[in-house]
């Protein structure tokens, strides 16, 4: 037993003694100071605690006083002053002096492969890799970013042309003594690759010619990351496919015609959705859709749908092809609607064909081109008034230009929509008539959030007078995203007890936003327009306001007080801000 009692008190003080806490404490300049707190373990680790062995304490302050040194080095000193010292047996201090940052004074970029040929093009290339390389002489020689230089050159290179590309060689030759760093790397390109055919992978229902519709790529073509994203991106925004990748084997033995892998998974073809709303130009609303994203097996989108609000029913169905070789989408659709809005009963169906394009230039900006032939005939009632019947067979094109830098919540940019179409007695019309439009809407912004929107937009139909054309040719203004202050559609021509569409439209607004919370945000506007038969009694109506802004999912939604000048009464707006 006593035995046994000593062994235990010759054990218990080597093992209090190994539990007893190490405070390390740090002085070093700012410019350091976080590396060093961020990442030496013997500064950020709280359980760190004093070895119970000489030799382990003296391994502990030569390791400490490496890493101290090695993270210096990747900001560019290597000549520090690293010091630690252990006057108190629990309480260390680790004293950094980093001296002076080593620049860089020389920068050699090479290349090997295809890209070292002869040629102006290829000159000019390796020219413009030099110019980019983002580690110029006299700069600050910094681990992290000579990595970073060398992960852009790379990119750059294999980007466009050089799928294959590689870092061959790189050197970072430092003098401590002279704090200085010369800098030599050497891409080696590979041989320059061209596009294949495109091979596709996961089709089981879909027809097997669908990715090839949507995609621009030629064979033969050099290849570029850039466009096999676009592909890429252009795929994942079909409503037939649940996920799409797009790349190539960078296999240097199919250079010649490296084939184009597409792998793709199948959406659900078939959605039924419900859905509910209001809107203070219409009122509630209720809506029941049925899509079918693979129509008689072939691909064809189907999207149809019943909408009953307070004053507007309405029920349609549309087919889209997929995208011709030329990049054209052909549709053709079917449309009945009812709506009372300001004593008008309209009752309307058309059938129609359209030939859509959209196109990308240069800055993000999209310009959408539309050629429709719509067949309609109408039903107009007006309280206290006759009953009509119209109808049309009429040509219609429109152009549309954005530049915005958020198509759901722009703050900069611009969007300009223009409109032409008619129809003729010759053709199937009760009257000659043409319809001209145009908007204009500018997002300029102010200090770091706000945003002022300016809109403008007018139109003119030219018949020698309304009669015989359809109220869709006409103009009505006023309510939300119009003229606000004033009734859906109740700017207008007064016929009976009535307001009906006139030849003539111009409205205008100005609304400053200001966010002064991320997702919140409050506005105030002036709007002013009016619909008319005849330029001579044109009048622009006011109105102005302010409201209240919320960034939502679907875009900033828009809750407005507006006063009516004119009618010198006070309405309640709502709706939905967006880049149309």
């Amino acid at each position: 037993m006593r035995a046994f009692v000593a062994l235990c008190l010759a054990v218990l003080p080597p093992l209090a003694a190994a539990q007893q806490p190490l405070h390390v404490q740090l002085d070093a300049p700012p410019s350091v100071r976080p590396l060093l707190e961020r990442h030496l373990r013997i500064l950020n680790r709280s359980d760190q605690t004093l070895p119970a062995e000489r030799a382990d304490r003296i391994a502990l302050a030569r390791r400490a006083r490496r890493e101290a040194a090695e993270l210096l080095a990747t900001e560019g000193y290597f000549s520090p002053e690293v010091r630690l010292e252990r006057e108190d047996e629990d309480d260390w201090e680790l004293t950094v002096v980093p001296g002076t940052p080593a620049k860089i004074v020389a920068v050699d970029v090479q290349f090997e492969g295809a890209l070292a040929g002869e040629g102006e093009a290829l000159a000019a290339r390796r020219a413009q890799l030099r110019t980019a390389w983002s580690l110029a002489a006299g700069q600050v020689f910094r681990q992290s970013a000579w990595d970073d230089a060398k992960r852009r050159l790379l990119d750059e290179v294999a980007s466009r042309d050089y799928a294959t590309a590689r870092i061959a060689d790189s050197r970072a030759e430092v003098d401590p003594d002279a704090a200085t760093v010369r800098l030599a790397v050497t891409v080696d390109s590979g041989p320059p690759f061209f596009l294949g055919p495109i091979e596709v992978s996961g089709l089981k229902n879909l027809p097997p010619d669908l990715v090839e519709r949507f995609s621009r790529l030629q064979p033969g073509r050099p290849f570029n990351q850039d466009e096999l994203l676009a592909l890429q991106g252009t795929l994942q925004n079909v409503p037939q496919f649940a996920s799409v990748v797009v790349d190539i084997e960078r296999d240097p033995a199919l250079a010649a015609a490296v084939p184009v892998r597409v792998q793709v998974s199948e959406a659900r073809s078939r959605q039924l959705g419900f859905g509910a709303g209001y809107s203070s130009n219409t009122g509630f609303r209720g809506e029941i859709s049925w899509r079918d994203m693979n129509l008689f097996g072939r691909g064809w989108e189907l999207a149809s749908a019943l909408r009953v609000e307070q004053l507007r029913q309405s029920l349609f169905a549309d087919v889209f092809l997929p995208p011709a070789p030329e990049g054209h989408r052909d549709s053709v659709g079917a449309a009945a609607e009812r709506s009372t809005v300001e004593g008008l009963t309209l009752t309307t169906q058309a059938v129609g064909v359209a030939r859509t394009n959209t196109r990308a230039i240069a800055g993000g900006t999209t310009i959408d081109t539309r050629l429709a032939l719509r067949m309609q005939q109408e039903e107009r009632k007006l309280d206290g008034g006759d009953t009509t019947r119209r109808k049309a067979l009429t040509l219609n094109w429109s152009w549309t230009r954005r530049a915005v830098d958020d198509a759901l919540d722009p703050r900069r940019g611009d969007v300009l929509q223009l409109e032409i179409g008619g129809g003729s007695r010759a053709l199937l019309s009760d009257q000659n008539f043409v319809r001209l439009y145009g908007r204009y809407v500018r997002y300029v912004p102010v200090v770091e959030r706000d945003v002022l929107i300016l809109r403008a937009e007018g139109g003119a139909t030219l018949a020698k007078s309304r009669d015989g054309v359809p109220q869709d040719f006409l103009f009505r203004t006023g309510g939300t995203q119009s003229v606000r202050g004033y009734a859906y559609q109740s700017l207008g021509v007064e016929e009976a007890d009535a307001i009906v569409g006139g030849r003539y439209l111009a409205t205008a607004s100005a609304e400053y936003v200001h966010w002064f919370r991320p997702q919140w945000g409050a506005a105030a506007f002036v709007d002013m327009g009016d619909a008319a038969d005849d330029r001579d009694i044109f009048e622009l109506k006011k109105g102005y306001g302010v409201g209240a802004r919320w960034k939502s999912p679907a875009g900033p939604l828009a809750l407005d007080l507006a006063w009516g000048q004119a009618e010198r009464r006070l309405r309640l707006h709502f709706g939905i801000a967006i880049a149309f």
